[in-house]
């Protein structure tokens, strides 16, 4: 590819990724594009297992630090709202339309034409690891998680994720708690039993009310909602559980042990917690990727939203084309030049640091 060709290849690669369904667990045929694409364009041993598919740079030495570009090809299920047919990449007004585009398809093709970009050089200073993984969407044990060994030992990561080409140098962590308050059955006519709902009602109310007192300087404060309620089975008689759940934000501030703990003192329900996965992550302001943004005019922020840096056991920067309001919408699109700015600051960034 010539420097002229990486625009239209990455659109054309995005065109055709958004005309293959890939909803998670379900992306056979997008990972089998990537690898073909990846393979006409000159890339030796590409890997693939199970639907991830990832290479390294062409003259990859072991003695060198590896820097990790990623991001995901899975999409969410259509949004009920579409106007337009979800799987036919269409352009109008400078707007490419269609599952997938903006989160995170205008992503991956920025990140692969980078990799191309820098991947025959012999004078890199970091080796490049480009991975385009599967399951980020549900946050599936068979996505990046399930290939980390293989990519070796890696020092920092990009995250393909829609900023608007900014710089999230942290993320906030998710931890599902399932709670169960106890009561005991009885006749709701007589004064008999204990009633569950009554029982969880200062748990919840402990919830809506607790501060963390670490703040964290990019994510601000743990957020905690208590999101579904569950109790009873008909109107005479004295529930015996109360279940309900709890969406627990992390923040750098705190792991998800100590938030755990601190959760499971105070209140009488039994909690559980789905996961202890999805963890907070940050990348030092100091490092060369955030201080290369910076220089660029990139703004750094701390992201609300969960992506697969939870997953990643070390430094990363969530960077990427695409507005992050655009995903999971309706007739969801990215903007041609979006794309185009997307792949340029990559190449500008990695320049500068890799090089």
């Amino acid at each position: 590819m010539t420097d002229g060709n990486l625009y239209n290849e990455a659109v054309e690669l995005l065109k055709s990724l958004i005309q293959t369904p890939s909803l998670s667990r379900e992306e056979d045929k997008t990972a089998a594009l990537i690898e073909q694409f990846l393979k006409r364009h000159g890339v030796a041993n590409v890997h693939r297992e199970q639907n991830n598919v990832w290479a390294f740079n062409r003259y990859y030495n072991p003695e060198l630090p590896t820097l990790l570009l990623n991001s995901h090809h899975d999409t969410v299920k259509p949004n009920a709202g579409y106007t337009r047919y979800p799987f036919e990449a269409s352009i109008e007004n400078g707007k490419l339309y269609g599952l997938g585009s903006n989160d995170a398809g205008g992503c991956l093709v920025s990140l692969v034409a980078a990799f191309l970009y820098f991947y025959n050089r012999k004078d890199l200073t970091y080796n490049l690891a480009l991975a385009a993984t599967a399951e980020e969407e549900i946050s599936g044990r068979n996505g990046i998680e399930s290939i980390l060994a293989q990519l070796g030992p890696l020092e920092a990561a990009i995250v393909g994720e829609p900023t608007e080409m900014h710089l999230a140098v942290a993320e906030k962590g998710l931890m599902v708690l399932d709670c169960i308050a106890q009561g005991k059955a009885g006749h709701a006519a007589r004064e008999e039993g204990i009633n569950a709902i009554y029982a969880a009602l200062p748990d919840i109310q402990w919830f809506q009310s607790y501060t963390f007192p670490e703040v964290s300087e990019h994510l601000g404060p743990v957020k905690m909602s208590v999101t579904v309620v569950q109790a009873g089975t008909q109107h005479n008689v004295v529930p015996d559980t109360c279940s309900f759940t709890v969406d627990v934000r992390l923040t750098d501030a705190y792991t998800l042990e100590e938030v755990l703990e601190t959760i499971q003192q105070n209140v009488k329900a039994e909690v559980k917690p789905r996961s202890m996965r999805l963890k907070p992550s940050s990348i030092p302001m100091e490092h060369p990727l955030v201080q290369t943004g910076i220089q660029l005019g990139r703004k750094t922020y701390g992201s609300p939203t969960t992506s697969d840096q939870a997953l990643l056991p070390i430094p990363s920067l969530k960077m990427g084309p695409g507005f992050s309001g655009r995903s999971h919408m309706a007739d969801e699109f990215i903007y041609l030049q979006e794309i185009e700015e997307g792949i340029n600051l990559y190449i500008e960034l990695l320049e500068k640091v890799i090089s």
